[in-house]
């Protein structure tokens, strides 16, 4: 589906509800460092942080709770490049376990890459970032057919 490396979690006992499945703030926990790894991976990593004092913020997430995790299941997190302009990032989260063959949840997230400062301001990626994320970046069909969402997250592009 991608050439990203897939995130795995081991579930914590104090991640776990009265009803022994993961607690819902705890896939947002786990999505956000899902998202660390994709964001290393694409060369936004901590060395890159220090030296151009430019980050990720998150704008938006949408999670969907499609089968239980239980507090047993390792999870795992496939993310996908949904879409990319110059400065966002629409990724797509994946979250798998052994006892189902389907998606067990997914996650939308809409990043922002900000040079941070005084006044933190909305930048453009670096060439060679911009030409990786849109190589990963999925096809039409299989963005169509990478899972079910909320409401539609886009990017809305201004017209020069």
């Amino acid at each position: 589906m991608s050439d990203l490396p897939v995130y795995r979690a081991k579930l914590l006992p104090e991640w776990i509800d009265y009803n022994g499945h993961l607690r819902d703030a705890y896939y947002g926990l786990i999505l956000s460092y899902a998202i660390d790894d994709f964001m290393d991976h694409v060369g936004l990593h901590a060395g890159y942080r220090e030296c151009t004092h430019c980050t990720i913020y998150t704008l938006e997430l949408h999670m969907n709770y499609l089968r239980e995790v239980k507090g047993s299941d390792e999870i795992e997190v496939a993310n996908s490049v949904l879409d990319v302009d110059r400065k966002r990032i629409h990724v797509g989260c994946r979250f798998a376990c052994a006892r189902s063959s389907d998606p067990v949840a997914t996650g939308e997230v809409l990043l922002l890459h900000v040079h941070q400062g005084e006044r933190p301001a909305a930048i453009e990626f670096p060439a060679d970032i911009g030409r990786m994320l849109e190589s990963l970046k999925l096809t039409g069909a299989a963005r169509a057919a990478w899972g079910p969402g909320s409401r539609e997250i886009e990017l809305k592009r201004r017209q020069p």
